[in-house]
C-alpha cells in the first residue's frame, strides 16, 4: 500500500509536503506511510487518491479494504472522540518511533506517568474536562506506555530537577509517581536522566520537547512541541538539527543515568 501511494503521489507530481497538506497531518507521517513503517487510515487513503487523481474503483477499493483491515490500526482511534487532531498525530508519532527523547522542565513526561499522576494534572489543567473524558485521557496515557514496557522503543528522558523535588500533585501521589520513575528505569531500553539546578539557565532555554526517529538509527526525524493550542510537530532539516543539539546538550549537562536514580532514591527519603 505504502508503495502504491508513492507512485500515485509522484506520477500526480506532488511532493511529500503537499500530501501531508492533503490530510492535515505531517510530512514525517506521509514518509512513515510510504515506506510501510505506519498505516494510514480508510480517510486518508480516499483523500490522498482524491488528490492524486486515482480513479480506478478497483484500485480505491483494494487499498480501502488493506487500510480498514490492517492489523496496525491504531488503538489510539477508540478513544478518538476525547482526544485532539494534534494529539492523535503526537500519539501516532510515538507508536512508530523506535527512538524517543524527550526533555520536559516542568512535569513527569506522559510516557512515565502513573495513573494517579495523569489524572491529578489532567484535573488541575487549565481545561474543563468531563470526568468520563478524564477517564478515556488516563486510560489513553497508560496505552501509549506498552510500547516502552515492551520494549519497542528506545526512551530517554531528562527531567529538570525540579520535576522530581517540587509536587505538584498530593505527596502520596507525588512519592508513588518517584517509585514508578525508578522502576521504569530499570528496563534495558529506558534511561532517565536528571537536569540539576546546578545546571543553571540551561534548564529554561528550551521547553519542553520530544524528539523522534523512525529506523535503525536514531537520527531525530520529528520533534513534537506541547505548547497552550496543543502540539506542533516540526520537519524542518534546521529545526531537526537544533532539537537535537540541544538534546545533547542537555544529556551532557543532566546527571549520569546511575547518579540520577541516586538524586531521585534520595528525594524520596527525604519525603
Amino acid at each position: 500500500m505504502g508503495t502504491a501511494l508513492r507512485q500515485y503521489r509522484q506520477a500526480a507530481k506532488l511532493d511529500q509536503p503537499q500530501a501531508a497538506e492533503v490530510i492535515a497531518s505531517s510530512q514525517a507521517r506521509i514518509s512513515r506511510v510510504e515506506s510501510g513503517h505506519a498505516t494510514p487510515r480508510v480517510i486518508e487513503v480516499r483523500l490522498l487518491l482524491d488528490a492524486y487523481g486515482v480513479t480506478d474503483l478497483e484500485v480505491r477499493i483494494k487499498l480501502e479494504e488493506l487500510a480498514k483491515h490492517s492489523k496496525k490500526r491504531g488503538w489510539w482511534l477508540e478513544h478518538s472522540a476525547h482526544l485532539r487532531p494534534d494529539y492523535v498525530d503526537h500519539i501516532a508519532l510515538e507508536d512508530d518511533a523506535t527512538y524517543i527523547r524527550q526533555w520536559q522542565p516542568t512535569l513527569v513526561p506522559g510516557l512515565l506517568q502513573t495513573p494517579a499522576y495523569a489524572r491529578a494534572v489532567i484535573m488541575e489543567g487549565p481545561d474543563c474536562i468531563a470526568p468520563e473524558a478524564v477517564n478515556q485521557l488516563v486510560t489513553v496515557r497508560e496505552s501509549r506506555q506498552t510500547k516502552i514496557e515492551a520494549g519497542g522503543t528506545a526512551y530517554t528522558a531528562i527531567l529538570w530537577e525540579s520535576v522530581v523535588t517540587q509536587p505538584l500533585v498530593s505527596v502520596d501521589i507525588h512519592r508513588a509517581q518517584l517509585a514508578s520513575i525508578l522502576d521504569v528505569a530499570k528496563r534495558k531500553n529506558v534511561t532517565v536522566q536528571v537536569l540539576p539546578f546546578s545546571a543553571g539557565a540551561l534548564a529554561v532555554t528550551t521547553a519542553g520537547f520530544s524528539s523522534f526517529s523512525f529506523d535503525s538509527e536514531p537520527t531525530v526525524e520529528a520533534v513534537a512541541i506541547e505548547n497552550l493550542r496543543g502540539t506542533s510537530v516540526l520537519e524542518a532539516p534546521e529545526d531537526l538539527a537544533a532539537y537535537g543539539n540541544m538534546f545533547d546538550v542537555l544529556r551532557s549537562a543532566a546527571l549520569a543515568p546511575d547518579a540520577s536514580a541516586k538524586r531521585i532514591r534520595d528525594i524520596l527519603r527525604s519525603i
